[in-house]
């Protein structure tokens, strides 16, 4: 059965840095797409960030660009995120999910949580002084 498990999320200082790790296993194949997705309090699911099963093509929201890098290491099996200058609207919980049933997945990801089969039950990033 195809599933993933996050971890690293954290209690962090602004402006600090966490890196979150979502190993996979069972999808009896590397080229599975990745996304990263985040929930505040009373609010709604927002993509963070994807990468494709090749690992060449990637998608970031436009409020994490620049801050956050997702990174695939198909011999580890395991997605990264890599979160820099964390800031007060980035505390949420983070869910990884991930495709590779479509025939697509190894080229492309997407940013809607729709697209993606399995998910995890999600780490929590605080950020606070």
């Amino acid at each position: 059965q195809a599933q993933v498990v996050e971890s690293g999320g954290d209690l962090v200082q602004p402006g600090g840095s966490l890196r979150l790790s979502c190993a996979a296993s069972g999808f009896g194949t590397a080229y599975y797409a990745v996304g990263w997705f985040r929930q505040a309090p009373g609010k709604e699911r927002e993509g963070v960030a994807c990468v494709s099963g090749n690992g060449r093509s990637t998608i970031y929201a436009d409020s994490v660009k620049d801050r956050f890098t997702i990174s695939k290491d198909s011999a580890k099996n395991t997605t990264y995120l890599q979160m820099n200058s964390l800031n007060v609207d980035d505390p949420a919980v983070y869910y990884c999910a991930a495709e590779g049933r479509r025939l697509d997945s190894a080229y492309y990801c997407s940013d809607r949580a729709g697209w993606y089969i399995s998910w995890g039950q999600g780490t929590q990033v605080t950020v606070s002084s």
